[in-house]
């Protein structure tokens, strides 16, 4: 039985080692937060106190952390993964993280024995709950063959996006077009009220129309159309403003880094940023349809 540690049982790296264990891997979680590490305990997960005990012996080692500066430290530190883990592990960093700290991880793993690949995710807390994520993998097509029978009961979408930090790469690409696509969707919808169209009438020509996009159709900001969109939960998360603001500030670092133009990605920071200023980082991010229209 292959043996994983997961390192991470936060809202989305604990619904993911459940769905791990679900599928019969061995799993021993660790996470700096008791409540976390007791409910992947009563999940039937085993539990280690230290990163060093959790990572000894394990087949794979999979991290789901906040940042890339905790990345670094849970790999690189004296008591880390890369100190303690058995030759030969694969390592799989499913964070959302720069691009840079994870080309620099994932090249200090190979100098020191093991495979790795970035593998952030998209679909939220619930694609984790139900096993549906989308993985966006950065690393070696050898690396990537030895993650996907890890990361298959996690998700259903499993994309090799070429090397290490693609993976990165591809979700703040994917992440800003998503605001961009909200925020656009947000205003037309206002607009048509502004205009006396009425919001489903407005959802049923666009959807079928060259307006037609994921944010309108799938996570619509406005009640009624799509019923399981979070416009019809008073705008809880779902995914919330503050990761979404999160992913565009990486989008942004990594445009200037890459000298790239990204006039709409820019505003759109900004616009998420006012947002999450005004006190509303916890609402759903398709709710900038209230903060557009001054009612958030």
């Amino acid at each position: 039985m292959t043996k994983i540690a997961f390192i991470g049982l936060g809202h989305m790296g604990l619904p993911m080692s459940r769905n791990l264990l679900k599928a019969g891997f061995d799993v021993i979680g660790f996470d700096l937060v008791p409540a976390a590490v007791a409910a992947f305990s009563e999940s039937g997960g085993k539990t280690a106190g230290a990163i060093a005990d959790a990572v000894a012996g394990a087949d794979v080692v999979l991290t789901m952390l906040p940042s890339g500066a905790i990345v670094k430290s849970v790999y690189e530190g004296e008591g880390g993964v890369f100190a303690h883990a058995k030759a030969g592990a694969l390592l799989i960093d499913s964070s959302t993280i720069d691009v840079a700290t994870a080309r620099e991880v994932s090249a200090k793993a190979v100098a020191n024995g093991f495979d790795m690949v970035d593998a952030p995710v998209s679909g939220g807390v619930g694609g984790a709950t139900a096993g549906t994520l989308a993985f966006m993998v950065g690393g070696t097509a050898e690396a990537f063959k030895r993650a996907e029978p890890v990361l298959a009961p996690m998700g259903k979408k499993i994309v090799h996006a070429g090397a290490s930090g693609n993976g990165q790469a591809a979700k703040i690409c994917n992440n800003m077009l998503l605001a961009i696509s909200m925020i656009g969707t947000s205003e037309a919808f206002n607009l048509g009220r502004a205009l006396g169209l009425d919001d489903q009438v407005f959802f049923d020509i666009a959807s079928n129309a060259s307006g037609q996009c994921w944010s309108l159709t799938s996570y619509c900001p406005v009640p009624g159309p799509v019923p399981a969109s979070p416009a019809n939960n008073d705008y809880k998360p779902g995914f919330a403003t503050a990761l979404m603001l999160k992913d565009l500030r990486l989008a942004m670092e990594a445009a200037g880094g890459a000298g790239a133009n990204t006039p709409l990605g820019k505003l759109s920071a900004e616009i998420y940023t006012a947002m999450d200023a005004d006190g509303h980082g916890g609402v759903d991010f398709s709710g900038v349809i209230k903060h557009l229209a001054g009612k958030l």
